[in-house]
């Protein structure tokens, strides 16, 4: 008997001699890194293969990791498919924010989270358990544990080709602004001494004339 963990506590993974208590093959795409604008929205898929029964059941975890050694369970689908938020990601507190649904029969889910801050960066794991019954019970086979990393860039960061490229615009207008105060300047300069000129030499002809 193998004790896996599921919902808060151990359950056992009843097996036989000739069976293996094997790992689900799980992936996160996109991945390992994704990066995104700040306020943009994240598309994550986990996908599941290598069930131990096609008749088994899936519960998926989402959980954020801003560093190594702090994780915390944002959004569950459980075995059923309802949807269960935790902590600061509860349903009534993030509910516009976070969405979880299953696709592909099954074998795929898709985890959005919309309007990406600043404090959203960091590694997503999407952690997989296959429920099946055993005896009458619900009893835990086999899980698998994929993750990817998101970096949100601000719309302020020079990494932001977006604010590249306007810095570059900015740069562009900055330098034709000072050509044409240069300008400007030139010909005001050379009017006030054309000005300057045509002055001096009305005055000489009014002397000559006296």
């Amino acid at each position: 008997m193998v004790l896996l963990y599921q919902y808060g506590g151990f359950l056992p993974c009843f097996l036989s001699f000739s069976d293996v208590c094997e790992a689900l093959n799980v992936t996160v795409s996109p991945g390992p890194t994704v990066r995104y604008s700040e306020g943009d929205n994240a598309t994550l898929y986990c996908h599941i293969s290598q069930k131990r029964k096609t008749d088994n059941l899936l519960a998926v975890r989402w959980v954020f990791a801003a560093s190594p050694t702090q994780e915390y369970l944002m959004i569950k689908m459980t075995k059923f498919g309802s949807v269960q938020y935790y902590g600061n990601y509860t349903h009534h507190f993030h509910k516009q924010r976070l969405h979880l649904l299953k696709e592909k029969h099954g074998t795929m889910y898709k985890f959005l989270i919309l309007s990406l801050q600043q404090t959203d960066q960091g590694h997503y794991i999407c952690k997989v358990q296959e429920i099946g019954k055993h005896r009458n019970k619900w009893t835990a086979w086999s899980n698998g544990t994929a993750a990817t990393e998101i970096r949100v860039i601000s719309s302020k960061s020079p990494d932001d080709p977006t604010f590249k490229k306007k810095h570059e615009a900015w740069k562009f207008f900055e330098d034709l602004y000072v050509y044409a105060v240069f300008v400007c300047s030139v010909g005001i300069i050379s009017v006030l001494l054309f000005t300057l000129v045509i002055l001096c030499q009305s005055l000489l002809n009014k002397r000559r004339s006296t």
